[in-house]
């Protein structure tokens, strides 16, 4: 049986580091997924999505591409070789590579019920969880998800733990700043935001 574990971290470098630790642990980069905030424009700048070159919200077009795009992200070389720049709406911009990513940019494309959130928990992140980690990614932050045998959860677990974000005392700050809930209508964080979202945890670099 296969069960999915997912992790949020505030730097891209900590869930680098995590995707890297998992691969050489054994876990095929096929069962690894990874989706990052580009809000600030951090990776590929000059590859950016254009929204206002024709007039049309590139966000749906980039879901669109991405669904296609985002099933093949992670080749022989590993996951992380894979990144795409692609857009999800609610989210903005982000980079992402495997299983998830394709996932969920597939359901957003096609207008599936509940969006992204509805894509992470029939990905098997649970209800409970799913619009925490969409609002982390939302924030500024990285989200690292792996499908590993149920026998060998405790030990991907405990890689995956390394400097990730305590999603529960993380959530109660935002709530204590008035959020409510991810609204996936809500306005994507600027770079501005994200900057200052990252000040607020003390975690300025990618």
């Amino acid at each position: 049986m296969t069960v999915t574990i997912s992790r949020l971290y505030d730097n891209y470098s900590d869930a680098q580091r995590a995707v890297t630790n998992l691969e050489a642990a054994g876990l095929p980069h096929s069962e690894v997924s990874i989706v990052a905030n580009n809000s600030d424009s951090w990776y590929g700048s000059d590859k950016k999505v254009d929204r206002d070159r024709d007039g049309v919200d590139d966000r749906t077009e980039g879901a669109a591409t991405g669904a296609g795009v985002g099933a093949g992200l992670g080749g022989a070389a590993g996951l992380l070789a894979g990144l795409g720049l692609l857009a999800i709406p609610g989210l903005g911009p982000v980079v992402a590579a495997g299983w998830l990513a394709s996932t969920a940019l597939g359901a957003v494309a096609g207008g599936a019920t509940g969006g992204v959130v509805g894509a992470l928990t029939q990905a098997g992140v649970s209800e409970e969880e799913a619009p925490l980690y969409a609002e982390g990614v939302r924030r500024g932050g990285t989200m690292v998800s792996a499908r590993v045998p149920d026998g060998d959860r405790a030990r991907y677990e405990a890689i995956l733990d390394q400097s990730a974000v305590n999603l529960r005392d993380r959530s109660a700050a935002w709530q204590k700043s008035g959020w409510k809930s991810y609204d996936p209508a809500a306005q994507p964080y600027g770079a501005d935001e994200v900057r200052r979202e990252r000040q607020l945890y003390g975690t300025g670099v990618r």
